[in-house]
């Protein structure tokens, strides 16, 4: 039996599990959309292509499943660019669908064509840098081939972004159907990694240190590999930090939490490894800009170091280990504990640490407001909450994460406007309690998909603060540009009426009473809520700015 191609398409997302797709239709992918009609998949509409790139994306790292996204020709697909380029940076498995004009008339100046014939946008080219995958399917004998080249991509350890663009025509071109008999659309199990791991080498590195620190980072999470970290760190008694993106791995509470690593955070972790540390074990953590003080070589000077990342890549990327394991986390570390409880090694002395953690001294807090909001929402959501969060420097010094919550910084390529969409994304794959959290500049570059959050009843908390600047910019321009201030301030509108207008609740915060009276009164679960928090201007976080 023979079947369009768009509706092969379709059941091909079934079959990769996806439950929803983010997008827009056009006239050029109608065929696709038309049978999305009869599938089992939900369509959800977006206001902006880049904010139903980034749902997938919010979508992908929220359930850790294979996310979908899709747009028509020309401005639908160089739309996506943004949020694309922020999953491949992420690694996060998102099938694109884009629409094309009929080939028939490629190079002839259709409209919205992207061919990259005569003249026209070079589609494939756009998105070359940005995906693991794109392709043009402008023929359907060699689809089968197509398709099974994204899933092999969609499907691996270290995923990334696929994009598959299907002119009208060959949408409704008619194939068999038991062409899918030929695509996989099955994660197969991993085989094992090669063996002996130099497990033994670890677990000796490890007992021999008198003082040595985990690095727990977001490979952490995704291996599942918590309560391995937990286990290890308890039983030598080894302090945890922890990369932005692997906050929560143990709890920012936990009795043996560094807190987090990196250039905008309270330095607690740095000052303690550069004094104390005579250890390093990275465990799935990228040693970035961010969290190496832009590699700060006193972070690991005159210290043994140690790392484990499913990522191949990722080993010895920045600097030399003396032991290196290409392994799951999860594994390698059960594997390392056990090896050391057979050893009989005993605790390290906490002496150091503690002493460490009693000096820290705490500045008078120039952000009052926002400290006191991030305290109340781990007092009233110690679990099950999901944050998104694009001004990480608040969040990374102030939320206390627990390894029951999700905090999803805004990592990748780092983009304004992300938080919103991606927060919407991930509460169309989990009921949990969820938070955007961005500053006022942001806010407007992706303030209207709170309207898809009205349109499809998605429960969601923004969160915005308020003070009419670019507030990373400002700091910048303070710090190291004698305070020439140019393309930061700007007016924001009324906040209360712009709520108004969408139909949801709004909640002003100007005084540590309006914090009490939001958590105590509102509804933080089941409502669509834009909360305002009013901050100074030029109140800037203590981190010294680079560039």
């Amino acid at each position: 039996m023979k079947i369009a191609v768009s509706e092969l398409l379709v059941r091909y997302l079934e079959r990769l599990g996806i439950e929803i797709i983010f997008g827009m239709p056009g006239a050029h992918i109608l065929p696709v959309y038309d049978s999305l009609r009869d599938s089992g998949i939900q369509s959800v509409l977006v206001k902006h292509e880049q904010g139903a790139a980034f749902m997938a994306g919010g979508y992908a790292r929220a359930s850790g499943r294979i996310s979908a996204c899709i747009a028509t020709a020309g401005p639908g697909a160089t739309n996506l660019v943004t949020g694309i380029a922020n999953a491949y940076a992420d690694k996060q498995p998102i099938l694109v669908i884009t629409g094309e004009t009929s080939t028939y008339i490629f190079g002839k100046g259709g409209l919205q064509e992207s061919s990259g014939e005569g003249g026209s946008i070079d589609q494939a080219a756009l998105f070359k840098g940005i995906t693991r995958y794109n392709k043009i399917v402008e023929r359907t004998d060699y689809l089968a081939h197509v398709l099974n080249q994204a899933s092999k991509i969609l499907l691996s350890s270290n995923a990334g972004p696929v994009l598959l663009s299907f002119p009208y025509n060959v949408q409704k071109e008619l194939v068999e159907e038991d062409l899918l008999e030929r695509v996989n659309t099955r994660r197969s199990a991993h085989p094992p990694h090669p063996r002996p791991l130099p497990v033994d080498a670890l677990a000796e590195l490890i007992v021999a240190a008198k003082h040595p620190v985990m690095v727990a980072g977001y490979g952490c999470i995704k291996s599942g590999a918590q309560e391995a970290v937990a286990q290890l760190s308890e039983a030598l008694a080894i302090p945890v930090t922890t990369s932005l993106k692997g906050k929560g791995v143990i709890g920012d509470g936990s009795e043996l939490s560094l807190g987090s690593l990196g250039v905008t955070s309270n330095g607690a972790a740095y000052k303690y490894m550069i004094e104390h540390a005579d250890l390093v074990l990275f465990l799935g953590a990228g040693f970035n800009e961010r969290t190496s003080y832009l590699w700060d070589e006193k972070l690991l000077e005159n210290k043994k170091i140690a790392q484990i990342d499913n990522d191949p890549e990722q080993l010895e990327k920045v600097f030399r280990a003396d032991v290196a394991i290409h392994g799951d986390i999860k594994d390698v570390l059960t594997e390392v504990l056990e090896r050391i409880e057979e050893s009989g090694a005993e605790r390290k002395s906490l002496r150091q640490f503690q002493s460490h953690m009693d000096g820290l001294a705490k500045p008078p807090s120039r952000f009052a407001l926002v400290e006191k909001f991030y305290a109340k929402l781990a007092e009233r959501f110690p679990a099950d909450a999901m944050i998104f969060d694009d001004n990480i420097v608040f969040a990374q010094n102030f939320f206390h994460v627990s390894s029951g919550n999700r905090y999803f910084p805004n990592s990748g390529i780092s983009s304004l406007g992300h938080a919103i969409p991606a927060a919407i994304g991930a509460r169309f794959s989990d009921a949990k309690p969820t938070f955007a959290i961005l500053g006022d500049g942001g806010f407007q570059m992706c303030c209207m998909e709170i309207m898809t959050a009205v349109n499809y009843a998605i429960p969601l908390n923004v969160v915005v603060f308020n003070n009419s600047t670019m507030g990373l910019i400002r700091k910048n321009q303070f710090q190291l540009y004698g305070e020439r201030y140019i393309g930061c301030d700007f007016v924001n509108p009324d906040f209360r009426w712009l709520a108004l207008s969408f139909g949801i609740n709004h909640r002003k915060i100007e005084s540590e009473a309006d914090i009490d009276d939001l958590f105590a009164h509102s509804d933080l679960t089941g409502a669509i809520n834009l909360i305002e928090i009013m901050i100074d201007k030029d109140a800037f976080p203590d981190y010294v700015s680079t560039r």
